[in-house]
């Protein structure tokens, strides 16, 4: 009991290092985000190869994003598995691309310092303010109009289906789930019981997966090591040996069909000049150790329903 509480704090440290990475390279002008400042202090200089990751995950992400919104008319919902500190809400609703329910999970520690910076920030805090009725806090959970903010630990799924149902949430609605480096951390029979209940209740649903891949080879295993080191035990790392093994993960869980991408072929699908204009950020030394980080992490996708079914990485 105390080796897991000790992973799970480890787990969630996780969220601020990427939290500040995106910080970081916003702050280079990769990509905007307004709103990040907010829960990020001052980063601290990360490496070019990784800068381009995160552009590359945060840009792949945002592509079946746009195309989910669009695919359900701006009516269906958002479901962020171990959202962190992310701020795509608040991007969305400064586009105006709200969908009709937006839900945050993570563990309460995480949900509970969120809920802090949101009340701590007026411009957050006015953005959830609608005439639909007022905001409700606790300590770790917040409920708005169409975003909820909710912690809980994603291995109790009788308590999932209770936090769920308090977030408002609509199982016929067409759904997008998010979990950037989630499964990973999530020993393999929990995440088959987590992926088949979703299966099971959200008919019409996909499913967008970042996390690592290829992890058997030299350089996987360098990685591995070094998140081992600072006590990320990665108890599903199982799944993420090659793009079939994170396919199979949600195929034999229930879910309809699945696909993958390492991050190479997601960062050249990109627009070209998306890629020359960020390409000219920074001078990148190394670019085959770019291509080695790209190899090893992914984007998986898996759907339910046949409206979701034909979405991919290419553009449009």
């Amino acid at each position: 009991m105390i080796k897991e509480m000790a992973d799970d704090e480890a787990i969630q440290a996780t969220n601020d290092d990427a939290s500040e990475c995106k910080r970081y390279a916003v702050q280079l002008g990769y990509w905007s985000d307004p709103f990040i400042n907010f829960f990020v202090k001052q980063p601290t200089r990360k490496a070019p190869e990784i800068n381009r990751g995160y552009y590359a995950r945060v840009k792949g992400i945002e592509n079946f994003i746009e195309k989910f919104l669009k695919l359900s008319g701006g009516k269906g919902q958002i479901i962020n598995l171990g959202a962190g500190f992310d701020t795509l809400y608040w991007k969305l609703r400064d586009t105006g691309k709200t969908p009709a329910n937006f839900i945050e999970l993570d563990f309460p520690s995480i949900t509970a310092k969120k809920c802090y910076h949101i009340k701590k920030h007026k411009q957050l805090i006015d953005t959830l303010n609608t005439e639909d009725g007022e905001i409700r806090f606790s300590t770790t959970d917040l409920h708005a109009a169409n975003y909820h903010l909710v912690g809980i630990d994603l291995r109790h799924i009788s308590e999932l289906s209770n936090k769920l149902t308090q977030a408002e949430v609509n199982f016929n609605l067409p759904t997008l789930f998010l979990a950037e480096c989630v499964l990973v951390y999530v020993d393999s029979s929990a995440t088959s019981t987590l992926l088949k209940w979703l299966s099971s209740k959200f008919p019409n649903s996909i499913f967008v997966s970042y996390e690592q891949v290829n992890m058997k080879d030299k350089f996987g295993q360098v990685m591995l090591s070094n998140l081992r080191s600072r006590g990320c035990l990665l108890a599903g790392v199982e799944d993420c040996e090659s793009l079939e093994t994170q396919q199979r993960r949600f195929t034999i869980n229930g879910w309809e069909g699945s696909n993958a991408w390492t991050m190479v072929e997601v960062y050249d699908s990109l627009p070209e000049t998306d890629r020359n204009r960020i390409e000219r950020v920074e001078m990148l030394d190394e670019r085959e150790l770019l291509i080695q980080l790209l190899q090893h992490y992914c984007i998986a996708v898996a759907w339910n329903g046949q409206i979701l079914k034909n979405l991919s990485i290419a553009q449009g």
